[in-house]
């Protein structure tokens, strides 16, 4: 459902201390927000904690209510330190029950793997009132209740539930962009920067040096949720660019 006159949000909160000491890389952050972009929704927030029920508890109340929507990853396994679940029921004032949708699901993926054994079972839990998520990769869903979504926090599993929730959620337009690209530095096209995005309210400019075989530059990348807008503002940009003596590139560097 589109509602063009309004930004709609989303938070996104990682838990996880195997994040925090650098053990395991975060995929999700850069998949979600692009997923989040293609709904009509932007991601305007994202906090890492540890796996403590009372932080996690404290920032899902933060963010859930700040924002439209709140997607979680990580800690909805079937080891003891999978507390996920537990801990945003308790923030919520819920009490944790085994879903039956997700038992049945988790019997038909290890009908032939064994069995449902009872740390199998913890993937079921969930908070009372929740619907599913759906995971065809590996069997265990995730969970919806209210505005969060409670997803896994292996990337290929959170490209699956993402998947699954296509077009179910309420957002707005699309964000839109282009890039403009330089070989000159952020001091030299700083001003010419400011004033282009003071001239056209519509769009916001992002500045990303590089440095490539000795050489460095800037990629400009213009976003809008008009295209007119945004069209206006990279030839306008890129006019300005030129006229000063500095290099312009349509597109990305």
């Amino acid at each position: 459902m589109m509602a063009n006159n309004r930004v709609w949000t989303a938070a996104l909160l990682v838990i996880g201390d195997e994040i925090l000491s650098g053990r395991t890389e975060d995929r999700n952050i850069a998949q979600i927000a692009s997923w989040l972009n293609m709904q009509g929704i932007r991601l305007t927030e994202v906090r890492v904690v540890p796996d403590d029920s009372q932080v996690i508890g404290d920032a899902v109340r933060a963010l859930k209510d700040n924002h439209d929507y709140l997607f979680t990853t990580g800690g909805i396994g079937p080891t003891h330190d999978d507390i996920t679940v537990e801990s945003i029921s308790n923030a919520l004032n819920l009490p944790v029950v085994i879903h039956p949708e997700a038992e049945e699901c988790l019997k038909q993926y290890y009908a032939d793997r064994g069995g449902v054994t009872p740390a199998r079972l913890r993937m079921a839990r969930a908070p009372e009132g929740a619907s599913l998520i759906k995971n065809p990769v590996s069997g265990a869903p995730g969970i919806r209740i209210g505005n969060i979504f409670i997803m896994a926090g292996v990337p290929k599993i959170v490209t699956a539930m993402l998947e699954s929730l296509n077009g179910t959620l309420s957002g707005g337009k699309p964000v839109l962009s282009r890039t403009v690209g330089t070989w000159d530095g952020e001091s030299r096209i700083a001003k010419t920067l400011q004033q282009t995005e003071k001239d056209h309210p519509d769009c916001k400019l992002g500045s990303y040096p590089f440095f490539r075989n000795g050489s460095g530059g800037v990629n400009l990348v213009i976003r809008s949720v008009d295209r007119e807008a945004l069209n206006r503002c990279a030839q306008d940009l890129i006019g300005r660019l030129l006229k000063e003596d500095l290099s312009a590139i349509d597109g990305a560097i």
